[in-house]
């Protein structure tokens, strides 16, 4: 079987994985809508935009029907993570919840993206992309709503966690490895590894750091 011809049937562990990116990156949106206090309509529209933002973008791109504007239940998911942020006390949320609740769902929607990118028929390197497209567009949006850095411009590593999900997702898939297995395989890698960097402020060198280090000491 060639790369192309991956079959890859979104079963109850990637659905599953849909779901929790779902909830937890519309929980993420709302999380910076509380931190701007905003009105509860605002809670909404970030939590909406953040959940599916990233998905809607893969969707478009290949060439699949818009998943939440055929599916109620995934606004309605957006909107009940918002309501739960909107009814909950602030000092139930920590200074990095917003950070945690993106890693899980950064894992989640990077393996989930890339898997119904290959069950569409694109190839698995592409498909990995689209992976991080999805892992990682609603947490732009999200950051340009609410007026702050982009998450992608941290210096903490965090498109690299998102491409580890995805990339390792395709490769287990390449090699005969279940859609399953793979897909719990492949979000624990790179929540692992968002965590790490969260914890301990991992961050790959930036192009200023590698000039620097090439220059020769006087």
């Amino acid at each position: 079987m060639t790369p192309s011809e991956i079959i890859v049937p979104i079963g109850p562990i990637l659905t599953g994985l849909n779901i929790v990116g779902t909830f937890v990156f519309a929980a993420s949106g709302a999380l910076a809508a509380a931190r701007l206090k905003q009105t509860l309509v605002t809670f909404a529209f970030f939590a909406l935009a953040t959940g599916v933002g990233g998905g809607t973008v893969r969707d478009l791109l290949i060439g699949a029907p818009v998943f939440w504007v055929h599916d109620v239940s995934t606004a309605l998911i957006c909107l009940g993570a918002a309501g739960i942020v909107w009814t909950t006390p602030a000092r139930w949320w920590s200074v990095r919840a917003l950070d945690w609740l993106d890693a899980i769902g950064l894992a989640a929607f990077a393996v989930f993206g890339t898997a119904k990118a290959i069950s569409y028929g694109i190839h698995p390197l592409v498909a990995a992309l689209m992976g991080v497209t999805t892992a990682c567009v609603g947490g732009i949006i999200r950051d340009l709503l609410a007026s702050e850095p982009s998450i992608v411009l941290r210096p903490e590593i965090y498109v690299t966690a998102a491409a580890l999900s995805a990339g390792l997702y395709a490769l287990l898939l390449s090699v005969g490895v279940p859609a399953a297995p793979a897909g719990v395989l492949a979000a624990l890698a790179g929540f692992a590894l968002r965590a790490l960097a969260i914890a301990r402020g991992l961050a790959l060198p930036s192009y200023n750091e590698r000039d620097q280090a090439d220059e020769p000491s006087a």
